[in-house]
Formats: C-alpha cells, structure tokens, sequence
C-alpha cells in the first residue's frame, strides 16, 4: 500500500533543542533501514549552550515561500543545520520541489494511474525491474534504503522514464531518487522528481549526454578559475592527467563519496538553489583535498598520482569536516553568480553543438545543405503566403542558416505590422511565449535583416535571485542575418573558440516596454523603439558584425515575426 505522511505538520514545526533517544529516527521514512543512519555528531562540533536560535519551522518557510521570499528561504536553507532525522524534511522537500513543477495542478492519483498503466498493478514485484537506459547502473546508489525500498526507487525510475521519453542520459537521476525516498512515501517522491526534471528557470538533473557533459565541462572551467592551486597542484604531480578524466566523475565525490549526513544537509538547498550548490560543495572538496595531500602521507602523490578521481572519492568518504562548515565554506565562494555559471555553462553547449556539427562528415554536411536543411514544399507555400519580406531565393539562403533540427518544422507567422499594427505591447502578446522566433525587417529603403533568437521573449521579465530582471537573456544560438544588399550570417562570436571573451560578448537579446534589442558591446546591432517605427543598427562585439543597413539608421516598413510549430 501507498505510505502517506500525513500527520507531521506539527512535528516538523518542533525543531528546536535534541530530541530524545526513542525518536531519533521518527524523521525516516518506513522504507529506510534506520540501524545504519548515525544521527548523533560525530564531527567534534562544541555542544549547543541552548543560547543558539531556534531552528527554523516547517511554517515559517512555507509562508515566506508563499510571500515570494525566495531569498529569504534560500538563507534560512543554508544557515539551518537541522538533525538529519527531523521530521521537517518530509514536508519540506516536497514544498521544495514543488515550486518548479510546470504542472502545478497534478491530479490525485496521477502517480498510480501510471504505475499501473506500466506494470499492470499497483503491487510492487518482488521480482528485479529492469531500469531504464538512461540509468546509470554502476552507480544505482541505494544509501539506507531497504530492499523494499530499492524496489520502490526502480518503480519510479521506470514510471519517469514512461511520463518523460526525453530523458536519454542521467545518472544522477537513481541516486536523487533513493535520497528522497529516505523522507517521504513513494508518490510524494516521484511528483518531487517530476518537480526537478521539468524545471525551466534552474538546473537540477541532467536528462542527455550533452547536458551532462556540459555539466562537467562546465565545473572544469569553474575549478580553473576559483581553485587554480589544485588544479595546478593535480597536473603538475601528473604531467600526463588529463583534467577531463578527473571532472567527469565530479558529482560522484558528492552523491557516491560524501556521508549521508552531508548529503541530506546539502540537498536542503539544492532542492531550492538548483545544480550551482553542488558546483560550490565540489569546488570546497578540490580544495580540501589539496590542503589534506600537503600535509597527510596518505594523500601523498605517489599515492594518488595514479587515479585522482577515485582518492577524491575516498577522500569525501573520510572527510572530517561537519556538514555546516561544508556548506559555508560553499556558499562563501566569492565571484560565482548564477549569471557567471550560466553564461560558462551556454558557452560550454555551443562548443560542444558547433564541434559536433564540424566533426560530421563532409557528405553529412553537404546532404543537410542540400536536402535536409531545406525547406519543405508546404514551409515554402506557407511563407510565400504570409511573408511582405522573404522571396523565395531568401528563403532557401535563411533556411540553410537555421539550426537543422529548426528545419523540421513548420514555420507561423506570428506577427507582422501589416495586419497587427505597430505596437510593442502587441508584439509581446503575439511572440513572447514562442522559443525560437526568427524576427526579419524590412526598412523604407528595402534593406531586409534579421535576427534568429534562441529565447522567449518572456525572459525580459525572469528575476535573478537578488529580485532583479535580467537585463539580457539569450544563448548562443541566436545570430543575425543580412538578406538584401548584403546577404551575410553573423553568428555568436563564442562559437569560434575556447578563450574568455567576456560579458560584453554575450549580451544576446534585452527588452522592456520601450524598446527591443539584440546584440551588444560597444554598440546595439539591433534596436527598435516602442512605436515599431523607427530603429537603429551598429557592430557589436556578440556577433562582431558591421551595421546592417548602410546608414545605421532605419525606419520600418515592414516587422515579421515567425515561430516553429511544435518546437
């Protein structure tokens, strides 16, 4: 039968003080073999004098939650070092989770429709479920689950695989799964993953190969800059170490090496801040571990030299650092926004794209351009229909420019001055929901060009954690286009190589009520104002591009905008 915690609202809220030896393990959940759990401190902290504060209640962060005090909860998360066994994290993590759920209104019992939808009964086997691919089975991490629990962990690893068929690679995924389950019944697990993998604003789990490597690539680039002296230390005792072989395996150090004790304090603030805690907490571990191999034999190099990953691991497993000094020293990392992590992280995926693309075989490359890449007969009609701007010439040379996987669908015109007039505020009524759009002007003087942006528009009103929009948003897909005089593409400039090329660089699309613009630094290769009458285009260092029309000024005769069906 379904375990359902329904009754803990009152014991999550009495938080304060230890509690006593005949409910140390009250906060688990009945799957959890609890012998194994040490739930005492064993790390040497001094004893509380009782003049601490109060932990913080279940209730209190629901309300600031409710409030839209993310912030404030963010700080309460990191500073609040509850006992592994509190009752709150039963109902704390599902709040937690649930804020990024895209479905806020999942019916009751959607969990179980599924479950026998998949397996025909809601009764658990007690045969082996074969997990699916997109697990990684060396590392099906089980922690302190019971059997029963781990046959729990498979079902719902197999029920997300079924609800989401777009997960193709994610090893975090089981380990996840097994550390939820050790606070909360079955179901509540699973609508906390669904929470995690549909989320649109953070990163929790990785769901592909290039996510994941991305993620590696992306802490490896981190590491560089805030923990130079251990990436320098590591290579120099191994001149041959390749980095790479050391950062794939970097989430391991945490979910296979750190104790549970770590991990439960750590997932209190990954469930709310996204994938960058563990970022931070992986950082704080290289540079523990270096401090540990220049003072302790048996880190020394000739003890290590051989096989870094795993010493890392067995490092964490022996970390004598508490859980809370863990935690602050990762969040004291100076220099490591959200903003610097993301701009590293899109970089990273539009290498890996671009590398990939130019790795493919020449006959591959010419079959795209010539057939694949083209549009079909019914996006032809469908634009010759719509378009003031496009001849058929200029479709076939912009369609080739496109992303491939773009050119599988579609084209709707979802906005154009001539039929829905020269407003801003329409124009986001019409376009701001749709990712891509590929937005073409046509000027007073006939010029016509462009911009392919990767993002919704929408994002112009997404908040950073500090309460703040965004001035740009974006990623390096969007590029700009000239079709007459000049036909040209002008793609991101970080597409071209490995170098830092700075903020300036990456200042894709911005917006607000008053004007619209893409590309930035050092000049605005795109601008328009309010009215949709008048505009302006310089070179900008993003797509290092001229000015697209001759006089740097235009007015506008004509403004599309076209999205993808279905992408």
């Amino acid at each position: 039968m379904p375990y359902h915690r329904g009754d803990t609202s009152a014991q999550a809220d009495k938080l304060s003080g230890i509690v006593e030896e005949s409910d140390l393990y009250e906060g688990f959940a009945p799957h959890v073999e609890t012998s194994e759990i040490k739930t005492l401190d064993f790390y040497n902290i001094p004893k509380q004098t009782g003049k601490e504060p109060a932990l913080r209640s279940f209730t209190e962060i629901q309300q600031l939650l409710q409030q839209g005090k993310k912030r404030d909860v963010k700080n309460i998360l990191r500073e609040n070092s509850w006992p592994i066994n509190s009752p709150i994290r039963s109902q704390l993590w599902p709040l937690l989770c649930g804020q990024h759920l895209t479905k806020q209104h999942m019916l009751d019992g959607f969990y179980w429709e599924m479950v026998h939808q998949v397996f025909g009964t809601t009764e658990l086997s007690e045969k082996p479920i074969m997990l699916p691919a997109f697990v990684d089975a060396i590392h099906c991490l089980p922690y302190h689950l019971t059997s029963t629990g781990r046959a729990v962990a498979d079902r719902i690893v197999n029920v997300l695989g079924y609800d989401c068929p777009d997960i193709t690679y994610s090893p975090v995924l089981y380990p996840i799964t097994s550390i939820l389950l050790h606070f909360m019944s079955e179901e509540e697990a699973y609508i906390c993953l669904a929470g995690l993998v549909a989320s649109k604003e953070k990163v929790f789990i990785n769901q592909t190969k290039l996510q994941h490597e991305v993620t590696w690539k992306t802490v490896m680039q981190i590491a560089k800059k805030h923990t130079k002296s251990a990436v320098s230390y590591f290579q120099r005792i191994c001149p041959g170490l390749k980095l790479e072989r050391v950062f794939m395996d970097w989430c391991w150090w945490i979910l296979a090496g750190l104790p549970f004790q770590h991990l439960v304090r750590i997932m209190d603030c990954y469930f709310h801040e996204g994938i960058k805690v563990l970022y931070r907490v992986a950082l704080v571990i290289l540079n523990l571990f270096h401090k540990e191999c220049q003072s302790n034999n048996e880190w020394s190099p000739d003890n290590i030299k051989n096989d870094i990953g795993n010493a890392l691991i067995k490092f964490c497993k022996k970390i004598t650092v508490s859980p809370a000094k863990l935690l602050h020293a990762a969040f004291s990392i100076r220099g490591l926004s959200t903003q610097y992590i993301s701009r590293i992280s899109i970089k990273t995926e539009m290498l890996l794209k671009s590398r990939s693309v130019l790795n493919s075989s020449s006959k591959q490359l010419i079959k795209s351009r010539s057939s694949d890449n083209l549009p079909t007969s019914q996006s032809q009609v469908n634009i010759q229909m719509m378009s003031h701007t496009l001849t058929i010439r200029e479709l076939f040379t912009l369609w080739s420019w496109l992303p491939v996987r773009i050119t599988m669908y579609q084209p709707k015109l979802l906005y154009t001055t001539e039929e829905h007039g020269c407003s801003l505020t329409t124009f986001y009524v019409r376009v701001e929901q749709h990712e891509p759009t590929l937005l073409m002007i046509k000027t007073c003087n006939n010029e016509v060009f462009g911009a392919y942006c990767s993002s919704r528009w929408f994002e112009r009103n997404v908040k950073d954690d500090k309460g703040q929009r965004q001035a740009y948003f974006g990623t390096g897909e969007t590029f700009l286009f000239s079709l007459y005089p000049e036909r040209a593409k002008y793609p991101w400039v970080g597409i071209e190589g490995d170098k830092d090329l700075g903020h300036s660089s990456e200042l894709f699309m911005a917006a607000d009520s008053k004007m619209i613009t893409i590309g930035g630094g050092e000049g605005q290769a795109i601008w328009m104002d309010e009215n949709i009458r008048f505009g302006k285009t310089d070179g900008c260092k993003t797509f290092n591009n001229p000015p697209l029309c001759p006089s740097g000024d235009f007015e506008i005769r004509v403004l599309e905008v076209y999205g993808f069906v279905g992408s």
